[in-house]
């Protein structure tokens, strides 16, 4: 999935206080000693920036070249060092050993199945240093199924406009998510862009099995806080150890 057009507006509509809580609920799960973080799909930065100015070594990789160019800017402006790399989370080889990885932003829900799923959790398995530490959400299935559909969001600046319509995909726990943007050009003239985002999410219990087929030791958690899931939580939160 690349992100094109909607690299240069992600900043403009995502929600900034997410951010500090995936970075709150980070440092609360990982081992004191850890100080080498690998992101996996980082988008523009803002997260890998802020684990760098918390003085970890930062790793931050996402399919998106568009998204790594801001990502570069975010780190230069903020004056710190980070290693950027262009690759696909399926193919996690020849980068490198860390002590932990993360995932955020519900960005594993953009595999097709659950096998690639699967291949995620192996390749960053092999990846960790013994007893590292991976940590990741998703979507959970309320969220997909229950929230998610006819659900609908306009924003617009002086530069863009920007529609999110969502409606329920073709497989079990899926969505599709329609994004139209119209992007100033040049004077009063706007191009418009049109993207499709396609999500989908599985039961807990399949995580878990995918987990621990990987190798891992899993604990759950949901929204943000460490508390078990229930029935509406909207996005779940995996802390696994090698």
């Amino acid at each position: 999935m690349a992100y094109e057009t909607f690299a240069f507006v992600y900043d403009e509509v995502m929600d900034d206080t997410l951010y500090q809580q995936w970075m709150d609920f980070t440092l609360n799960h990982l081992p004191k000693k850890t100080n080498q973080i690998l992101e996996l799909a980082c988008g523009t930065g803002a997260l890998a920036v802020e684990f760098a100015k918390a003085g970890f070594e930062v790793t931050g990789l996402d399919l998106s070249e568009e998204m790594l160019t801001l990502a570069n800017d975010r780190a230069f402006e903020e004056e710190v060092s980070i290693n950027w790399l262009a690759g696909d989370m399926l193919d996690l080889t020849d980068i490198g050993t860390y002590q932990a990885v993360t995932c955020f932003s519900d960005s594993l829900c953009y595999m097709q199945n659950a096998a690639q799923v699967q291949q995620v959790f192996e390749g960053v398995y092999q990846l960790l240093e013994e007893s590292g530490t991976f940590i990741f959400d998703v979507h959970s299935t309320y969220q997909i199924d229950k929230v998610f559909p006819d659900y609908s969001f306009h924003d617009q600046t002086e530069d863009f406009a920007f529609l999110w319509d969502s409606y329920p995909g073709e497989s079990v726990h899926s969505i599709e998510h329609f994004l139209t943007f119209f992007v100033k050009k040049e004077g009063e003239i706007f191009e418009r862009f049109d993207e499709l985002h396609k999500e989908r999410t599985y039961s807990l219990e399949t995580y878990k099995q995918l987990l621990m087929q990987s190798g891992f030791k899993v604990e759950v958690f949901a929204d943000f806080v460490d508390e078990v899931p229930h029935e509406t939580s909207k996005r779940w939160f995996f802390v696994c150890k090698k």
